[in-house]
Parts: C-alpha cells; structure tokens; sequence
C-alpha cells in the first residue's frame, strides 16, 4: 500500500492544476477595477480629497452589508492617496485596522499606535488606562505634524468592547481635533450594520456621520460578472463550467447579495474539484464548496464568541424554544457550575440580540395578553455543531 501521505503530495505535483492564481482569490486582493462600485469610488473619493489639498477632510462612516465592497473601496481610495502623497512634503499617515480582529479596545488602540510607529517603550502592550493610551497617540500626532486618517472596519464591533468604553472612546476619536495642536486626525468608520448609528450617543453622531456613503448589496447579474472577471484571471481557460459559475452567482446573489461568499465559493469549489483530480469545476463541486463553507462559517462563529455569550448560547441549547427570562435563569446557573459571577438580566438580554444578529439563534415576540409580551428563542444550528465546537473550551468542558 502506498504512503496517504505521499499519495497525495504525488498527485499535486504530477495532476493537473486548475487555478493559476489563487491570490486573486482571496478577500484581501484589490482588482484595478472594482466593478459596479464607480458611484461610491468617487463618494469615497471626494470625501477624502481635502487631505491632498493639505487640509482636514470630514470624518466619513461608509455602511453596508457584508461582500458589498466597502472594505475593497476604501483601501483602493486610501492606496491611490498613499501613492500621490509620496511625491509631496505633507505629512500623511494612513491607518487601517479591523474591530472585529481585536479582542479588547486597549488591543485595538495599540494596532493604531503601532502603525503610527509608537514602539513597546512608548506604549506598552498592556499596563496603561485607556486614556494614557489614547493621549499618548495623539500626542505622537502632534510630535510629528502627522495628518492622520483612522480606518476602523467593523466600526460596529468597537461600540461592543466594553460597551460603555467603547462608545468613550469613539466620542473621543471625533473629537480629537479639538485637542491636536498641530496635526489632524479624520475617522473613517466602516460599518455592516445598517442602523449602527441609531445606536450611538447622540454627541457621537453629529462629528462621525459628516459625511456618509452607503453601499448597496449586488444583485445576483452583478456578482455573475465579478465571478467572471476573477474566473478569467485565477483559474486556466474553460476549466469552471457555466453551471457552476451561475449557481456560485445565484447562491451569494440570492441570500446576501455578498460578492465576497460568491469569490469563497468558487475558490473552494476550485479546491475540491483539484483534489478529486478533476480537470472542471462542476455544480456539484460547488455545492460541496457550500456545505463546507457554511459549517466553517459556523464553527468559527462559535469560538469567536466571549465566555458568557457561549454561557448563552448553552442556555439556549439546554431549552430550545425559552423565553428570555428562562434562559436568564439557565445562564446564572451554569456560571455557577464554571465558577464565574453572572451578569445582569439587561446586558444578556442585549448579548442576545447581539448574537440573534449573527443568524446563530433566533428570536420571535410571543403576545401573552394580558401579561405583555416575551421573546423566545431558539438555535439555528445543530446541538451537535455547538457540542463539537465548545468542547475544546476547557472551561466549558464539564457542562458539555
């Protein structure tokens, strides 16, 4: 019998290769043309503008669900700007970090002082109140005349860290210029929460939302056109079939209208097919793709979460079906079992709307007459999915 090992490794060397180019592939790739997206490129675009002229542009939140383009958008802007700049003596400084990346807001403000090249000495990866470090990277503005924009992606996650901190700090963000001397710092907010600005104090609202972009989901014409667009670059010629081009289209056009699952899907699709040796990608190789995909989307969803929310989500699996006050109950007792303090009745019946907006549960409103009205909710996904996730949590392992 042959090594599986070599077998496999035998066969990627002498089989034939269906993609040429899997960088094109991935999320972060940024195409010379964005297509269907010349409305908000130059929305983007006019807004940032004022810093080549060496002033302040507004601060600019840019919403939109997820796959609609507004992370590739802003980076190709942001890019573009970069590349002028050099030429000039302006002091520029881009900076791009993720929310939904970092796990706690003092993480978040030291990836944006990183980049604005404060070393481990200047600031420290933990040990400082949240405002010494925000001082300290303003101050670093100042030092150097920077002309600073801050892109967080995910803005919506940054509201999350520490509820009430985290909203602080976005206060503070909008307000920094009135406490920069010398330089400027414009916030760039990308969200894909559609009402996340309902959600914020209103001193917030006024100095982020100056200027606004929305972008809306593609349809499912649109996303067939993009896929051909990568099809033609990432894979060798006629090597995925129609079929499977128009299903990868309609499966992301018709549920998200998410570009960014139609461009997983096909990459995957591409993967299984060249595992089965075979020299097309076919419908079948994309329905594949889709099972595997959504079982990963899951899974990762679940290890993501906090302690308590996964404290939650078991309270849910335990009582499928329970109304908010039920699951309450079922909460504080498995934080009993893991020896943890139990949170309040308000913030796990916000963590729950918070996680129904993840898809993973969800919740309907039951009228009791005259007894008012209850929530109930139940999962979305198997028990056996969140058993199997959370049973590498050691923490969780014993109530499992």
């Amino acid at each position: 019998m042959s090594d599986p090992i070599d077998r496999l490794l035998d066969a990627a060397e002498t089989g034939k290769s269906i993609i040429k180019n899997r960088d094109i592939l991935h999320f972060t790739y940024i195409p010379n043309t964005i297509q269907h997206r010349n409305t908000e490129q130059e929305q983007v675009t006019q807004s940032l503008l004022p810093i080549l002229k060496q002033s302040r542009p507004s601060n600019l939140l840019v919403y939109g669900k997820p796959g609609t383009g507004k992370t590739l958008v802003v980076k190709k802007v942001l890019s573009k700007i970069q590349e002028r700049v050099k030429k000039s003596n302006f002091p520029i400084k881009l900076i791009y970090t993720n929310s939904k990346e970092e796990t706690t807001l003092y993480g978040l403000l030291v990836s944006l002082g990183r980049q604005l090249e404060l070393d481990e000495k200047e600031l420290p990866s933990t040990g400082l109140a949240i405002s010494e470090v925000f001082k300290r990277i303003l101050n670093k503005i100042d030092e150097k005349n920077l002309n600073a924009i801050f892109v967080i992606d995910e803005i919506d996650y940054l509201a999350q860290l520490v509820s009430k901190t985290g909203k602080d700090i976005l206060y503070q963000l909008t307000r920094a210029n009135e406490r920069l001397k010398t330089g400027s710092l414009t916030l760039v907010g990308i969200s894909n929460d559609l009402t996340f600005k309902e959600k914020l104090d209103p001193r917030v609202i006024s100095s982020l939302g100056e200027e606004e972009v929305v972008f809306t989901n593609y349809n499912v014409e649109q996303i067939k056109k993009i896929l051909e667009e990568r099809i033609t670059e990432a894979f060798v010629e006629d090597s995925v079939e129609d079929p499977a081009l128009n299903l990868c289209a309609a499966l992301a056009g018709g549920e998200h209208g998410d570009a960014r699952r139609a461009i997983d899907l096909i990459r995957v699709a591409g993967e299984i097919a060249e595992r089965q040796q075979s020299e097309k990608v076919t419908i079948d190789h994309v329905r594949e793709a889709s099972l595997k995909i959504e079982e990963n989307k899951e899974e990762t969803s679940l290890k993501s979460y906090p302690l308590h929310e996964k404290l939650i989500i078991l309270a849910i699996m335990k009582a499928n079906g329970s109304s908010t006050g039920e699951i309450y109950s079922l909460y504080k007792s498995l934080c009993k079992s893991v020896g943890r303090d139990e949170l309040t009745q308000r913030r796990i019946t916000q963590m729950l709307s918070e996680i129904e907006l993840s898809g993973i549960i969800s919740g309907r409103l039951i009228h009791q007459g005259i007894h008012g009205r209850t929530k109930k909710y139940k999962l979305t996904i198997s028990t056996e999915m969140i058993k199997k996730t959370f049973k590498d949590d050691l923490t969780l392992q014993d109530i499992v």
